[in-house]
């Protein structure tokens, strides 16, 4: 009668949970392809943990309580058949002395595992902590009845495990350590009392089992059974770098002849697919996301993991709306359902919005959400979808941003400067550099190896053009032969596809792969880790297909092969920042730590924050050309973490976080918390220096940043 009760009520939530999944948009084909590497996913993540594992502590103790419940599963079988055999034994292994034992262990496994549960959950009680915990917003009572349950399926496994021993009922002869120590506790009383405490035992034992079986289909513990489904449908290797384009009832949607029925991003909760609501549901409120993300540790209202959990419970509590048959039965739904279905999906708090707009746009797009997430939920694809249903249909978005897209569009570029200043970079070399069309030609000649992207920042921004002249001179040193577009070159639209202005974003991405597709491009080498993630894994979206390197990839292979040899001293004690775009999103984290490495003289001392867990810098999502009105700026935050290892240099990859940290540096000399000598600088700089010798400058001409 228990079980029928039990698996009636978890089977009827169930139910409800695929029939909402059924009310939202199919998803796009690419999550059903690449079986292997799927089930290897799943094999990884969930059954080894990786992810989790990373937090050593937390991970060991899941690990085992996971565990636990998938070795002990065995024990549920045995009291189920005691039921109705009291000395049932599951067949061929059911005596076997290991079985005894591996049960025992895990039993113990499971308990340590709580108490450390317990102890993590005390210390960063959000009462103690405040938004510094990441327990915060979390659904803390749920979570404590979930560990008091486990708790009671381990005390009264060994309850009955013990009487069955002292009822010599018990399948194992030896082995099961816990379970004798039991029996020897429950010994003195008598065999009478150990007969009923055996049938006391695995009825309770069953029950809280069937119990918590219920509860967790009701609570955020169904993860348990939705993170398996949420991995093997994840984006594979993993939902960062490329975003994906515009998907409508699982086509992406073709900007030019868009269909009558196509929907624009996300503008409400059933706009999204069935795997965005997977992650909503398979959301565990660890508060690993929330802990590395750059604006919630900023004071911003952007948490990662309230956002998932606010789409979550505004889905379930919108549910009888979605799945009400006609318009009929939906008046007949209580006024509080009718309500839900009535809010905005992005909107202020006073208008009942299920998320607010300075949520939406405080997200840098780093990635460190997606990162840290064990159970692969995709936080940044759901916050860019939210944007561009914002900008393409609601035309609701920071107004200083409607700057940045109108010069894009206008200029191309995001400073309006125009195709006419992006050879100003060149002034001064000592060489010449080839344009092309310069000499009448239309292709890229045989003999050029690369071309370099200069991107807007390298041609336009006075501290990025420090950083083209030098790999310019670099690649000049090491007889590298390259050419530019010069003013043929305009925006990746990397901004303005961040921003969620999507249109504009294949207006420019086809225009450059037209460009690039005439001149017969296959090799492209470019300084900005955002036009370098565009070029290598976005354009491959709308035809573009090119050998992309990033420009450390390529200096530090020169320098191996000793076409560059940095045999000048630099006296200089050096950090490196990760740019997200180069890092964690495309896993380039070695080559710029090998072009340091390679200098002579030079002290590096790394921040505690690096490569995957790397803090960003703030200007990746468009946020670069929107001011920080809320909390504090994210790339002083990162600036004290870099001046805190004493370094009188920080350097990075990407123009991007060079101009951040640049003011971030700035900020704190102004202040009198920085000396006025520490400066930023990209790691090409300090390899020209060791390989030309000379003053910090650098190359000749170049500007001072």
């Amino acid at each position: 009668m228990l079980t029928a009760a039990a698996f009636a009520l978890a089977g009827r939530r169930i139910l409800l949970l695929y029939r909402l999944g059924r009310a939202a948009q199919p998803v796009e084909p690419e999550r059903l392809d690449a079986v292997g590497p799927r089930v290897r996913a799943v094999g990884t993540e969930v059954l080894g943990q990786r992810k989790l594992l990373v937090w050593t502590v937390p991970g060991v103790a899941h690990f085992a309580v996971f565990w636990g419940f998938v070795i002990l599963g065995a024990t549920i079988v045995e009291g189920f058949g005691a039921l109705f055999e009291r000395d049932f034994a599951i067949p061929v292994i059911g005596q076997q002395a290991w079985l005894g034992f591996v049960e025992d262990c895990f039993i113990v496994a499971v308990l340590c595992g709580l108490v450390v549960f317990t102890v993590i959950r005390l210390r960063e009680s959000p009462k103690r902590a405040g938004r510094k915990s990441r327990f915060f917003g979390s659904h803390l009572d749920g979570a404590w009845l979930v560990l008091f349950m486990i708790f009671n399926v381990m005390w009264t496994l060994l309850l009955y495990r013990g009487a069955q021993i002292n009822t010599g009922n018990f399948p194992f002869e030896h082995g099961a350590f816990a379970s004798e120590a039991a029996a020897k506790v429950l010994e003195p009383l008598g065999d009478t009392a150990n007969d009923v405490l055996e049938t006391v035992g695995i009825l309770a034992s069953l029950g809280v089992v069937l119990g918590f079986l219920v509860l967790v289909v009701h609570s955020k513990h169904l993860h348990i059974f939705l993170a398996p489904l949420n991995v093997a449908f994840s984006r594979r290797p993993r939902a960062l770098g490329p975003l994906q384009p515009v998907y409508s009832n699982g086509k992406a949607v073709d900007f030019e002849d868009p269909g009558e029925d196509d929907k624009i991003g996300r503008g409400s909760i059933e706009d999204f697919t069935w795997k965005g609501f997977l992650d909503f549901g398979t959301c565990t409120e660890c508060g690993r996301c929330q802990s590395q993300c750059p604006a919630w540790n900023t004071e911003k209202p952007l948490n990662p993991k309230l956002l998932i959990m606010s789409l979550r419970d505004h889905a379930l509590a919108k549910a009888p709306y979605l799945l009400a048959g006609s318009d009929e039965q939906r008046a007949t739904l209580p006024a509080d359902v009718l309500a839900e279905a009535e809010r905005p999906l992005v909107g202020p708090a006073g208008d009942g919005g299920v998320i607010d707009p300075d949520v939406l746009w405080s997200c840098v797009t780093c990635g460190a959400c997606v990162e840290q997430c064990p159970v692969d939920i995709e936080h940044v694809d759901h916050i860019v979808d939210m944007r561009r249903y914002q900008v393409l249909i609601e035309s609701a978005f920071p107004r200083e941003a409607g700057v940045m897209l109108r010069n894009i569009e206008r200029a191309g570029d995001p400073w309006g400067r125009g195709s006419g200043a992006r050879l100003e970079w060149m002034k001064d070399l000592p060489f010449t550099v080839r344009v092309l069309g310069d000499d009448g030609t239309d292709r890229i000649p045989e003999d050029v190896d690369y071309l370099l992207w200069v991107g807007c920042a390298g041609s336009l921004d006075d501290r990025a053009k420090r950083t083209t002249r030098t790999v310019a001179e670099l690649l000049d040193t090491a007889g590298v032969s390259f050419m530019v577009l010069g003013g043929g070159e305009t925006c990746t639209g990397d901004p303005a596809r961040r921003m969620g202005q999507e249109l504009l974003f294949q207006e420019k991405a086809q225009q450059n792969v037209a460009t690039l597709n005439e001149a017969g491009v296959r090799r492209i080498v470019v300084t900005c880790a955002h036009c370098f993630n565009a070029l290598a894994n976005e354009y491959p979206q709308l035809g573009g297909n090119y050998e992309v390197m990033h420009h450390t990839q390529l200096l530090a292979r020169l320098v191996a092969e000793g076409r560059l040899v940095p045999a000048h001293p630099v006296d200089a004690t050096v950090t490196y920042h990760d740019p997200c775009y180069l890092g964690r999103h495309n896993r380039v984290f070695s080559p710029p730590r090998d072009i340091l490495g390679s200098v002579p003289g030079l002290t590096f001392n790394e921040m505690p924050r690096n490569r995957t867990t790397s803090f960003c810098c703030g200007a990746g999502g468009a946020r670069m050309w929107m001011e920080e009105k809320i909390g504090t700026r994210i790339n002083e935050n990162r600036t004290d973490e870099a001046l805190a290892t004493g370094a009188d240099v920080v350097t990075a990859a990407c123009p991007y976080c060079i101009v951040m940290l640049t003011d971030g540096v700035a900020t704190r000399v102004q202040q009198g918390k920085a000396a006025e000598e520490v400066r930023v600088a990209d790691v090409s700089d300090l390899l020209l220096r060791a390989v030309r010798g000379g003053d910090e400058s650098g190359s000749t001409g170049s500007t001072e940043t």
